[in-house]
């Protein structure tokens, strides 16, 4: 490197420096400096302003602005009578094996009524009066921490939720317990809910750990130990279901970004569908690059990729079988973004020929599916369970039509053993305190997803038997019409045996730089 430009990177400051990257170039011999400041503003998670690649100005999280949010705790609020408040515990980095970590997962709750989704964080809503205007937005977090932030990467801290996350009080973690008693104490009526998080089910608070600052002589408090603490006489009040009656209506907004999901992971399909796969873990990797390289953030949750008689286990996740020619292929997989999941199932059969009997069982489900479909619309007046126990009555007439003779007498829960569908939003089961007996209203988005699955028993069609189908989609519904959130993801039978022979015309979007349109 020349000493003029050693004197260049010298004169800097160690902001700009370390933000330089000095790349070798065999042709000239010489390093090239190109500059790669980035904005002052530290965060620790994706805003507009450190990556306009992902939002647009306004947004906190992908698709979803601060007005948004702000405008989901009023509606809590509303529920809410004077003097209580509602206290959410955020979740914790939770390990595999010594320091092997999984990915970040947020209680969805706070997540839905903040955008927070930074770990160990407790957030707390207070409504003193009747007055909505003084509702009293609090947030318990990590502070700044130039060693851990080395490890582990940037933190918000207590003035960055304030001025981020619009935070009206804010407070360091280490006074926690202190500062949740003292507004116990001030409140009569608190809501919180116990965990039911199977990994922390013994644990009585959920933020013992959270508690590492605060000690007692029996070890660490729980929120339960602080509000007994605080007021024997303290009412304690279900948070859960108050929530779950915002969540299972979605947005204009929440609805465009779960579109935006189903759009990117039906056309991954599409692309699965014209290449040919050896083994079912090849596949699932096939699936996943192709919804996170066209926009999403991930998957939304453990595909399954299940191949002939595999795909008689519903939550079969090795995938880790040989895919042979004769038989089909059943793929429960998609993606999600900011959050939002989406769910599709497909089957196909992996030689890109329907057998006449895969022809005929898979035209039995798709029927059902069609005809189910046609009943999310509001103004009918159906539940989910209304809905299913008609998709039970549609699947016995579609099996006697293929030669399921005896259908009447054979119990058809053993071949179509789950349910119809499933509230979908920020979990994948979505708000499961939400009734599936009450009628189902416009703005619900919910999954469609007939299936059969066919043991090798004399009782059945020998050559049904091992052949496992579910055909799945994401429904929003509206009044007098729905929404099919993954169209893309071709289904019809003419169209699959069209493109697994010929591909298809659209290419997926790769690398995708620009935010959620």
């Amino acid at each position: 490197m020349s000493s003029e430009m050693l004197r260049s990177i010298q004169g800097l400051s160690g902001r700009q420096r370390c933000f330089y990257r000095r790349f070798f170039s065999a042709a000239t011999s010489k390093y090239k400096l190109i500059n790669r400041i980035r904005t002052p503003i530290e965060a620790g998670q994706a805003l507009f302003e450190t990556r306009p690649n992902l939002l647009k100005p306004g947004e906190l999280t992908p698709g979803i602005s601060a007005k948004e949010y702000y405008q989901r705790r009023v509606n809590l609020a509303r529920r809410m009578p004077s003097k209580s408040c509602a206290i959410l515990a955020g979740s914790q980095i939770k390990y595999a094996s010594g320091a092997v970590f999984y990915p970040f997962q947020q209680n969805n709750n706070m997540y839905y009524l903040s955008g927070w989704n930074e770990p160990d964080s407790v957030m707390l809503l207070e409504k003193p009066t009747d007055d909505l205007n003084d509702i009293v937005f609090h947030m318990i977090v990590p502070p700044k921490d130039s060693f851990a932030e080395q490890w582990e990467g940037t933190r918000t801290g207590i003035d960055g939720v304030k001025e981020i996350f619009n935070a009206d009080e804010a407070a360091d973690l280490s006074v926690l317990s202190l500062y949740i008693a003292k507004i116990i104490r001030r409140n009569d009526i608190l809501y919180f809910d116990a965990p039911k998080d199977k990994t922390t089910v013994s644990n009585p608070g959920l933020f013992s750990s959270f508690f590492s600052y605060h000690t007692t002589a029996n070890g660490h408090q729980t929120v339960y130990d602080v509000i007994k603490d605080a007021g024997t006489m303290k009412k304690v009040r279900n948070l859960n279901k108050v929530i779950a009656d915002l969540r299972k209506i979605k947005s204009p907004a929440e609805l465009r970004v779960m579109r935006r999901a189903g759009q990117i992971s039906g056309r991954a399909y599409n692309q699965a569908y014209a290449t040919r796969f050896k083994n079912e873990r090849t596949l699932q990797a096939f699936l996943e690059y192709n919804f996170i390289s066209a926009g999403c953030d991930r998957s939304a949750y453990v595909p399954v990729v299940a191949t002939g008689s595999n795909a008689l286990c519903i939550h079969y996740t090795r995938n880790d079988d040989v895919m042979y020619d004769d038989e089909m292929v059943l793929v429960d997989a998609s993606g999600s973004i900011g959050g939002y999941c989406t769910d599709i199932s497909r089957t196909w059969p992996v030689n890109g020929q329907f057998t006449n009997p895969q022809r005929d069982l898979y035209e039995a489900v798709l029927n059902v599916q069609k005809e189910c479909m046609e009943l999310f619309k509001a103004s009918k007046g159906y539940s989910i369970h209304d809905i299913h126990e008609k998709s039970v009555d549609f699947m016995k007439i579609e099996l006697r039509n293929v030669g399921f003779n005896d259908i009447q007498k054979w119990d058809v829960n053993k071949l179509y053993p789950h349910y119809i569908g499933h509230h979908l939003g920020l979990d994948v089961h979505d708000v499961p305190e939400v009734s599936k007996t009450k009628p189902i209203e416009e703005g619900q988005v919910i999954t469609v997803e007939p299936g059969v699955y066919v043991p090798d028993d004399q009782n059945y069609p020998s050559h049904f038997h091992n052949i496992g189908i579910r055909i799945e989609d994401d429904i929003a519904v509206g009044i007098d019409s729905y929404t099919n959130l993954t169209i893309e993801a071709a289904k019809e039978i003419a169209d699959l045996e069209h493109i697994m022979e010929h591909g298809v015309m659209q290419k997926i979007e790769k690398d995708v730089i620009s935010p959620l349109s």
